[in-house]
């Protein structure tokens, strides 16, 4: 048996909330900065983002429907415009695994997401469950950049070793995640591809498609034997 898990980071989009929201926003931000393309284009590219797993999904739409060089900040800037999460994004199995995992872990948030997800999360009864909320819009820290784990870390005070990620993608949560020392979750829903290659199913810990499935996982990532 390895070190005990005490802390649980989530991140929160594809986790907690589902995504559509965001793609959406972002195909507006795209259109509204002079893009032409058609939804399945879109659509088919964003899908690519999600089977390949291997680096940010706005800098590749972006590239793909501005060209070589488009301008970041502002297609970030348009899209959070119109990028709120809504009552009906929250996951049905979110609260339930949060209360599940409450009585087990201390419980933090690792998330690239602007300031005002905290209204969200407030509204939809889910930030008293968090100790720690490492939210890149409050520290200017963006993941995949280790310091972001490495900051969250610090301030729970624990080894890497007890504490664990959980989030839907390898590139943004798994693999910095383990760089780090962290034990790993991939949520096989969000931003993960719908059929994930064997490879990519051995980079994590533990893999599991619904957060009903996560205290259990957890266990397991502890006691192999469970």
């Amino acid at each position: 048996m390895g070190d005990r898990v005490e802390v649980v980071f989530l991140d929160v989009g594809g986790v907690l909330y589902r995504d559509d929201g965001y793609m959406s926003a972002l195909r507006r931000a795209l259109r509204d900065l002079g893009a032409t393309f058609a939804d399945a284009e879109f659509d088919e590219e964003y899908e690519g983002c999600r089977r390949d797993q291997s680096g940010s999904f706005r800098a590749r739409l972006a590239r793909r429907f501005l060209g070589p060089e488009p301008d970041l900040r502002a297609v970030e800037a348009r899209a959070e415009r119109w990028w709120r999460y809504e009552r009906e994004d929250l996951q049905p199995d979110a609260l339930p695994a949060l209360r599940a995992l409450a009585g087990l872990y201390r419980l933090g948030l690792i998330a690239n997401q602007p300031s005002a997800v905290r209204e969200a999360l407030a509204r939809d009864g889910l930030e008293e469950f968090f100790e720690l909320r490492a939210i890149s819009g409050d520290l200017g820290l963006q993941k995949p950049d280790p310091r972001i784990f490495r900051h969250a870390l610090a301030t729970t005070g624990v080894e890497p070793a007890r504490a664990a990620m959980v989030g839907d993608r390898l590139d943004h949560d798994v693999r910095p995640a383990r760089t780090v020392g962290l034990r790993t979750v991939w949520v096989l829903r969000g931003e993960a591809p719908d059929d994930p290659t064997p490879e990519q199913l051995a980079e994590a810990d533990a893999v599991v498609r619904s957060l009903a499935e996560l205290p259990e996982a957890l266990e397991r990532l502890q006691d192999p034997q469970v």
